[in-house]
């Protein structure tokens, strides 16, 4: 496929310079740890038994993420042949770990799902989750994909009858690092982006509680919110990835689901 042989000059991210991608950022919300546990300072290889430091391993994860998320933003496929060429090179045999804590974590703080396409020769094609349009609208290629957080946002809302006061979705979000007041490396400031930026897209509702005073505020689901996803996808995708989670790391899962019971 062309796509496939287009020179990518090693990856390098012709948008932003981002920095380090946090690879457990929003694991709590999400029931999910997107980098093996902290307690384990090595992770084994799958054919030579050989011990590859957690560091080294997040390091991978964070490069690969960035290449898939280049892809993404270019519109282009890959293949499993290609990230192993271009991303993984002296350390091939940690693909299936590396590309499957990656894949995840595309999911939870991007969303942009890996999909695979050809099976036979693992060609892979990056796509939003859940069929959100916000991830197509970037401005210029300078902007990141951030549906991620807008699911969790759509989440808490549903999981607060519907209606979530604004204080409960900026405690949830601090806990995450997402903090109203501070630039976030990926999201930017979280209440230019939800009062403003989804508001204006259609994504949210934001507007004060009928005879509060003083005036309180609350989040809704917008229209648009209606339109391309629904609440029973939502669900299902969070289960999803929360399932997924605790075959990979049952520890981490309980305790971020304590944590989620906490924020809600």
């Amino acid at each position: 496929m062309s796509e496939l042989s287009k020179p990518e000059e090693d990856f390098q991210d012709p948008g932003e310079a981002q920095g380090p991608v946090n690879v457990q950022l929003l694991g709590a919300e999400a029931g999910v740890a997107a980098s093996a546990s902290a307690s384990s300072p090595t992770v084994s290889s799958l054919g030579t038994g050989e011990s590859l430091p957690q560091e080294a391993l997040n390091e991978m994860i964070a490069s690969l993420m960035k290449f898939l998320l280049l892809k993404y933003r270019a519109k282009e496929l890959t293949s499993q042949a290609e990230m192993l060429n271009k991303v993984l090179r002296d350390n091939q045999e940690y693909f299936p770990v590396v590309f499957n804590q990656a894949s995840q974590c595309l999911q939870l703080v991007f969303g942009v799902e890996v999909k695979e396409v050809d099976p036979r020769e693992h060609i892979y094609i990056m796509v939003p989750i859940l069929g959100l349009t916000c991830n197509a609208m970037l401005n210029s290629g300078q902007s990141i994909p951030k549906a991620g957080l807008l699911v969790l946002v759509l989440n808490l809302i549903m999981r607060n009858g519907d209606r979530a006061p604004e204080e409960k979705v900026w405690g949830a979000l601090s806990r995450l690092g997402v903090c109203v007041g501070s630039v976030h490396c990926i999201f930017g400031e979280p209440r230019a982006l939800l009062t403003h930026v989804w508001v204006q897209e259609g994504y949210l509702e934001y507007r004060q509680v009928p005879y509060s005073h003083p005036a309180r505020y609350e989040f809704l689901w917008g229209p648009r919110a209606y339109a391309e996803t629904s609440k029973w996808e939502v669900m299902a995708f969070l289960l999803r990835v929360k399932q997924r989670a605790l075959r990979t790391f049952p520890l981490q899962s309980a305790e971020a689901a304590r944590e989620e019971d906490e924020v809600a």
